[in-house]
């Protein structure tokens, strides 16, 4: 098989030429292989190749964490105009946030083409199969990163676009090069491109930063340090093995717990004290009980950690991505019912 997992049109035999001896070892009657066969082969080929790489390039953007991103841009646009933007509006930002993800993703690829390949999680990844070349990855992430530029310059304003190529050059530059690789407190400091889609919706609808979407940004800041810390628990081996110093890495389990929960009561607070800022009694109802179960499953953490018992960082993990999307959503129909 080549390496593109497509199989090799040379390897298709006339089975007529098979001796009979072989040929009866065969299951099913023995026909020669024709002409338009050998060619539909080929053609099956190589759309399944095509279809490789269009796969391999759509993963460099991590449309997971893409999709994340988005789920608080939209209520951050939404809340600053206390009603429905433009849908034009909406769609610009949405597709010049998700090239502007999807560059930082890819060049991020690029960047830890080094140690991808030590670590489990990330082994499949394109350059770490080698299905396409570092200067292909490279020349992808700009390509993005350019487009996304344009059409945010085009169509939204000055702040907008500074704040998208700013959220660019701070996670590769800053994050991937320098923090990730330097120090336990990457993922803290890191936390803010993941929280610069709330300021870019903000200023694509009013041209400024006000306080509400300084604390949603807060919010998005400080929530992403459990939500991270749970996943660096469960790839503890990966990191350690590419020399990576998350926290979970260079510090005890209790360390971990105990920032866990720190930082959990520090998100909820945010949440909480977006209430004033115009928001209904249905908000801060939805931002107190999710908060609530957020600080629930961080606890638990803490106090496996501290027993000493297995922590279950996956459940944690995935909670926090419920709470988000849940807080957002409250965010967004909040609006509405004023």
């Amino acid at each position: 098989m080549p390496e593109g997992g497509s199989p090799d049109v040379t390897q298709l035999v006339d089975r007529a030429a098979v001796p009979q001896s072989t040929a009866a070892d065969v299951s099913g009657p023995v026909r020669p292989t024709s002409a338009a066969a050998l060619a539909r082969a080929q053609q099956a080929a190589g759309r399944a190749g095509v279809g490789a790489v269009v796969k391999a390039y759509v993963s460099l953007t991590k449309p997971r964490i893409v999709e994340l991103l988005l789920i608080t841009t939209v209520p951050a646009m939404l809340l600053a105009e206390r009603g429905v933007p433009s849908l034009w509006l909406i769609a610009v930002v949405l597709v010049g946030g998700s090239l502007a993800a999807g560059a930082a993703n890819a060049l991020n690829c690029y960047i830890d083409r080094d140690i991808d390949p030590l670590m489990k999680r990330t082994s499949r990844r394109p350059l770490a199969t080698h299905s396409i070349t570092p200067r292909a990855v490279l020349t992808f992430g700009l390509i993005l990163a350019a487009l996304s530029t344009v059409l945010m310059a085009t169509f939204t304003n000055l702040l907008a676009t500074l704040l998208t190529v700013g959220a660019i050059a701070y996670y590769d530059l800053v994050y991937t090069l320098w923090l990730k690789r330097t120090t336990p407190q990457n993922t803290v400091w890191g936390g803010a491109c993941g929280a610069a889609p709330v300021l870019i919706g903000w200023a694509a609808v009013t041209g400024g930063l006000a306080w509400p979407a300084w604390v949603m940004f807060a919010v998005v800041f400080l929530w992403q340090p459990p939500h991270f810390y749970a996943l660096a628990i469960k790839f503890k081996d990966d990191y350690a093995r590419a020399g990576i110093p998350m926290l979970p890495v260079v510090a005890s389990m209790r360390r971990v717990g105990l920032e866990t929960v720190v930082y959990s009561w520090l998100t909820v607070a945010a949440s909480v004290a977006l209430w004033p800022f115009g928001m209904t009694p249905v908000y801060g109802v939805v931002a107190v009980v999710v908060g609530a179960m957020l600080l629930l499953e961080a606890h638990r953490l803490d106090g496996r950690a501290r027993r000493g018992e297995p922590l279950k960082p996956m459940r944690l993990f995935h909670w926090s991505v419920t709470y988000l999307t849940l807080l957002c959503v409250a965010i967004g129909v909040d609006v509405f019912i004023q």
